[in-house]
């Protein structure tokens, strides 16, 4: 192996040209490469004369794990892929030849990375189970004399032209009847009060699902004082799950809750609702601060519970519903979306707050009522804005102080033009 030394950093890197960059960058990356090819010989060598009696440890991995301060999962696939790319020798000390030697004589001259060797190593195993040997090998010799030049596509390109080459007739034709397609969905909470969601969806799915959540997931437009939307992608895609479920449960077909938005079961008096003090339960959910439970309670049915001091139900109010659909349409014609300035989010997108909130005694009616969309919804019941009715009947908000010092009222132009 030739030997190849990382390039002497001038004093002052800022300096350096981009020709001197580029070239110190591909030169640390061969180096790292060629080192962890060398490793891997060591580690080949090791799980060959047997890491128990060497250091006493039951594998490979767990040795190296410790050697190296990672974890059991970080070290084992550094490992395996070690024993794929060197030769070991067996029990009776015959040796056994490695899966992928081209492919470890690429990497010896640091010309390829992990990611690549562990695609090489996976079209392999993908390889039909009655491909000769000598196939095999040579399939192999030209993954890994196209590796150092090529992407994780290009590979897989590579693969497809193998296995036509390979098995030219493809699968065995599968039975026509179509099978059921595979979804899968896994709720469960946290303890800290976070609910963990993980599912697998059949191709179909999985595209409808993204598109529908790309559609509601698209960064908020720059607002009026060029506060751009500093939300991650994930972040917005969550914030774009959420609404969905909102347009869910307010289809009126939807089973379980007739198209309300959400029940609330309120086990605080008003008074502790008012101070924001105590906790409400949302169903399905467990509890919620009170404060959150004003936020909620804004576009929604509301139960009233009375209990005890042993917390037993001693009376159960009746149903209200705060926003009639008559009220919601109009809120619809007049506001056209959310009604804070330099929203673009429509109605179907958007809640019924109250300005003034009924458990301060507010009316539900259309002169104390506002749509707003889930975003800006949280920052009028957090934040320090203000909304208030102008005497046209129209919203209007008030920026706080540290935004606007003159506090002057502003209004959405983008729904009504």
């Amino acid at each position: 192996m030739s030997e190849t030394f990382l390039p002497e950093l001038p004093q002052e890197l800022w300096r350096a040209g981009k020709l001197e960059l580029a070239h110190g960058v591909a030169q640390s990356l061969q180096v790292i490469r060629m080192a962890t090819a060398a490793l891997s010989r060591f580690l080949a060598e090791i799980e060959s004369r047997g890491v128990k009696d060497l250091y006493g440890h039951g594998s490979t991995a767990s040795w190296f794990a410790e050697m190296a301060g990672l974890s059991r999962g970080e070290a084992g696939p550094v490992v395996k892929r070690a024993i794929a790319l060197n030769p070991t020798r067996a029990l009776d000390g015959t040796e056994v030849p490695p899966v992928a030697p081209c492919t470890a004589a690429v990497a010896a001259e640091g010309l390829v990375g992990d990611e690549r060797i562990d695609q090489i190593l996976e079209i392999l195993k993908r390889l039909p189970a009655d491909t000769s040997a000598e196939d095999r090998a040579e399939a192999e010799k030209i993954l890994a004399e196209l590796a150092p030049h090529a992407g994780p596509r290009q590979l897989s390109e590579a693969e497809t032209k193998l296995l036509g080459w390979l098995d030219p007739d493809g699968n065995e034709p599968k039975d026509p009847e179509p099978k059921e397609p595979r979804r899968e969905i896994t709720l469960e909470r946290r303890k800290d009060g976070f609910w963990k969601l993980t599912g697998l969806l059949d191709d179909e799915t999985g595209a409808r699902t993204a598109a529908a959540l790309e559609a509601h997931a698209q960064p908020r437009p720059v607002d009026e004082f060029g506060q751009a939307d500093l939300r991650m992608k994930c972040e917005r895609m969550g914030d774009a799950w959420a609404e969905l479920l909102d347009l869910a449960i307010a289809c009126p077909d939807q089973p379980g809750t007739s198209g309300y938005r959400t029940l609330v079961h309120v086990t605080v008096g008003l008074e502790e609702l008012k101070s924001g003090l105590g906790t409400a339960c949302l169903d399905f959910v467990g509890t919620m601060t009170a404060r959150e439970a004003r936020l909620a309670a804004c576009d929604c049915l509301m139960l009233p519970v009375v209990m005890s001091g042993s917390g037993e139900p001693l009376d159960m109010g009746r149903l209200r519903r705060f926003v009639t659909p008559g009220q919601r349409r109009a809120l619809n014609i007049r506001d056209g979306g959310c009604a804070f300035p330099g929203c673009h989010r429509k109605p179907k997108n958007c809640h019924a707050h109250h300005i003034e909130h009924w458990a301060d005694g507010g009316p539900t009616d259309l002169r104390n009522l506002v749509l707003l969309c889930g975003f800006h919804h949280r920052l009028i019941h957090h934040g320090d804005w203000e909304v208030r009715m102008a005497a046209d009947g129209l919203p209007e908000f008030v920026p706080p102080q540290y935004r606007d010092p003159l506090r002057q009222p502003r209004r959405n132009t983008l729904h009504h033009r």
